[in-house]
């Protein structure tokens, strides 16, 4: 799945239960935080006609971030982060961290084809992976679907409680973008 929607997840999972501004940016970004390794795409594009590429996206990708390691300090680092409820933000974290895997096993298939699995016990094991036969496409309708599913949410969310991912930038342009939202579709009483 995009990005965008493994930060809605993220952010979704975030809003479960009562946390604070940062806490609640810690857990969404954690739903993200496997797709560091996608980085490696910038080097690669940058280096591919060279007399020495850098092959760190075709080589690294879902290998670095998406694993049961790199879940252990995104978790970590979010409790240390976290001002309060740590253990709460550390749960939902490792929570959020792990539907980013299941949503890869379940529609990241490349567009040549290759099912990209998910090699979880890395760097402990080169056993583990996780894959599923049925896996879709990445630009496949379920995840446009899951996407819409989740921009709803979303909006619905900022409506309803007051607040969307945007505070995690700037809580005065999130609390614009909130106003907007409940003035466009404020409950107009009609006589």
């Amino acid at each position: 799945m995009n990005p965008i929607t493994h930060l809605l997840i993220g952010w979704a999972t975030a809003n479960t239960t009562e946390l604070d501004r940062r806490s609640r940016a810690l857990v969404t970004l954690a739903g993200v935080a496997p797709d560091l390794d996608g980085l490696g795409v910038i080097p690669e594009v940058l280096t591919r006609h060279t007399s020495h590429p850098l092959p760190w996206f075709s080589e690294y990708h879902h290998m670095l971030g998406h694993n049961l390691a790199f879940a252990a300090i995104v978790t970590a680092l979010s409790a240390r982060l976290a001002r309060t409820s740590r253990w709460k933000t550390a749960l939902l974290a490792v929570i959020s961290f792990h539907l980013h895997l299941l949503c890869d096993v379940l529609g990241a298939r490349s567009p040549d084809g290759y099912q990209w699995p998910v090699p979880y016990l890395l760097p402990f094991s080169q056993h583990g992976q996780w894959a599923w036969r049925g896996q879709w496409a990445l630009n496949a309708w379920p995840n446009f679907a899951i996407t819409g599913a989740f921009l709803l949410w979303t909006f619905w969310y900022a409506w309803h409680a007051g607040r969307s991912p945007i505070e995690m930038v700037s809580p005065k342009a999130d609390a614009e973008f909130v106003a907007a939202l409940r003035q466009r579709f404020s409950r107009r009483r009609t006589h």
